[in-house]
């Protein structure tokens, strides 16, 4: 024999037996229709979480998740912003097919009262999954619409996308929430109404002194005119503008109001039970779970135990009072005996806000190596965010993969496992993963990634499968303020159009895998094959162009603006008050 002697020994030749015997990954014909618990982080950055490179916030659960699944390095977000990025995860397409993405600056939904949202033809994979059987439950942030055309028609709703059970914010969490917060919903533009109306009231007053002095000639009823447009002024932005708080910081059960305005000290407490109440009512049949955290968006509501535990200021306390949330969602996976039958994936919308600061206070996310953050839809720091998914016996401990891949590509994947179809009717833009997930292909399905901003398209990566490169154009590029400083802090968003971005021809092209933070753009004089590139990505484009549709724009200037009689109320509007949580 050629074996070495130490191969000869009878308890080495056990332990390579029990190797060679040990049970393989269990094979998916054997498993019918999985749980499903969809974890979406808001806003939160790559480099802010342990198993992505971070070593001074503590993410043990998020962590354990990776190690225990799969972790992806470049999964990637269809929008750098909530409202477009949650429409591509929930529906596998592109925001700009449902008409989720804006030309104009208004980017997301901006109201409870706005009549646009994510149209109720496109189908959700709650959709699909309510109909193979499944219980379906959304937890948390919805941020895509209440209702279009009355108060209570609801068209928007979760339950009218395919979700049995909610609990949560019909829109977002933002600072004017926590009423010792500094407001920050249209911060600019309500500063620039505030000055109009005293720069009217101070016209109507000096008119009415002068003409009391004698020092103007003007009719009493030309300054009653005055004053009465002043006030009219005032009221028509002030009536929305100066109660966000019960406009916009509601929860809702169903379809029912408990909280206008929210109590943000118990949301998170609220959150949680209400998650784990959902695994424990539906352990007996398959459900999905999409728990979608108001964590790490402003204003950063942390429970009181984590108040003070980071390196990172509130910012890094909220990360780590998240990840606790994540323990104990799994913790109950565990104890209903549940973990080996259900899949778990957990990922952020986008990137993490570079511009969101208090003063010297940053309350925004970290996007680790790569450039850019929220807002921009070419950079990686708007669109690389986290990626994981475990699923005990089916996937792979400890795998990494670098292959692109999409959160629109939870859609397919979710449907197949599920035993359901992908609509025919429409495009998808999803692929399913689980053949890559599971070793079963070496490659992503994705060949092409369009990186958009808003309804403007900013980059496209190329994924050269032959070669493995990873090929980025950027055709248009924010201009950061102050300059060079990496992000848009003197407007607090980038733009996606006009004066404040640049369009270059030929485009900026950076090899990924070779320069994930795009800090060296290439040339013909430095890549011999940049025509060539930059033509292929080209043909790419006019491809893809020519499967878009025309469809109504739901983030159009009228369909964002607050319109009273879509106001979700509790009450007799506009008396909306109730606390339904406090009564129980």
């Amino acid at each position: 024999s050629f074996l070495p002697l130490c191969f000869r020994s009878p308890l080495v030749t056990r332990l390579i037996l029990g190797l060679l015997l040990q049970a393989p990954l269990t094979q998916l014909s054997t498993i019918t229709q999985p749980n499903f618990v969809l974890l979406l982080a808001d806003d939160l950055g790559i480099g802010d979480v342990g198993c992505y490179g971070n070593d001074t916030i503590r993410t043990p659960n998020i962590d354990r998740l990776a190690k225990e699944g799969v972790k992806l390095t470049q999964h990637i977000a269809a929008a750098p912003l909530c409202t477009p990025s949650r429409a591509a995860f929930l529906t596998g397409r592109y925001p700009l097919r449902s008409g989720m993405d804006a030309i104009n600056d208004y980017r997301v939904i901006f109201w409870n009262a706005g009549s646009g949202g994510l149209p109720p033809n496109e189908t959700t994979f709650a959709k699909i999954l309510q109909q193979q059987g499944y219980s379906t439950g959304l937890i948390g942030k919805w941020h895509q619409g209440v209702n279009c055309e009355s108060r209570n028609d609801h068209c928007h709703h979760p339950l009218n996308h395919g979700f049995d059970y909610f609990y949560g914010m019909p829109f977002t969490l933002i600072s004017d929430c926590q009423p010792t917060e500094t407001p920050e919903m249209d911060r600019a533009f309500r500063r620039k109404l505030w000055l109009s109306t005293q720069m009217i009231g101070l016209i109507t007053l000096t008119a009415v002194l002068g003409r009391l002095t004698g020092l103007i000639s003007v009719q009493w009823k030309t300054l009653t005119c005055l004053a009465g447009f002043s006030l009219l002024f005032f009221v028509s932005w002030f009536s929305s503008y100066g109660f966000v708080r019960y406009w916009n910081c509601i929860m809702m059960r169903n379809h029912e109001i408990t909280e206008q305005p929210m109590v943000t000290d118990r949301t998170t407490f609220l959150i949680l039970r209400e998650s784990i109440s959902f695994i424990e009512r539906n352990k007996h049949k398959p459900f999905l779970l999409f728990l979608s955290f108001l964590h790490s968006h402003t204003p950063l509501l942390t429970t009181e135990k984590f108040l003070g535990s980071s390196r990172h200021g509130l910012y890094g306390d909220n990360v780590e009072d998240m990840d606790w949330m994540v323990g104990q969602v799994l913790d109950a996976i565990d104890k209903e005996g549940l973990k080996d039958t259900t899949l778990v994936y957990f990922a952020s919308d986008h990137g993490g806000w570079l511009e969101r600061q208090e003063g010297k206070r940053q309350l925004g996310g970290w996007n680790g190596i790569y450039k850019g953050g929220k807002a921009m839809g070419g950079w990686e720091g708007g669109i690389r965010v986290p990626g994981i998914f475990r699923w005990p016996g089916v996937l792979p401990a400890g795998t990494v993969i670098d292959d692109p891949t999409s959160l629109m590509d939870i859609y397919p994947t979710v449907v197949h496992l599920a035993g359901g179809a992908v609509p025919q009717d429409r495009v998808i833009d999803g692929r399913d993963l689980l053949p890559l997930l599971r070793g079963a292909v070496a490659h992503s399905e994705h060949e092409f990634l369009f990186h958009y901003c808003g309804a403007h398209l900013h980059a496209v990566r190329w994924h050269q499968k032959d070669t493995g490169a990873v090929w980025k154009a950027h055709y248009v590029t924010p201009i950061f303020s102050p300059p060079g400083a990496g992000a848009c802090y003197d407007r607090g968003f980038c733009p996606c159009f006009g004066e404040g971005v640049t369009h270059h021809e030929p485009p900026l092209l950076f090899e990924l895998s070779q320069d994930p933070s795009e800090a060296k753009p290439l040339s013909s004089d430095t890549e011999p094959f940049f025509d060539a590139l930059i033509r292929k990505i080209g043909r790419a484009i006019e491809e893809h162009r020519r499967t878009l549709t025309p469809v109504p724009e739901q983030l159009s200037v009228s369909n964002v603006v607050w319109e009273p009689w879509l106001q979700p109320c509790c009450g007799t509007f506009p008396f909306c008050w109730c606390d339904k949580e406090g009564d129980n």
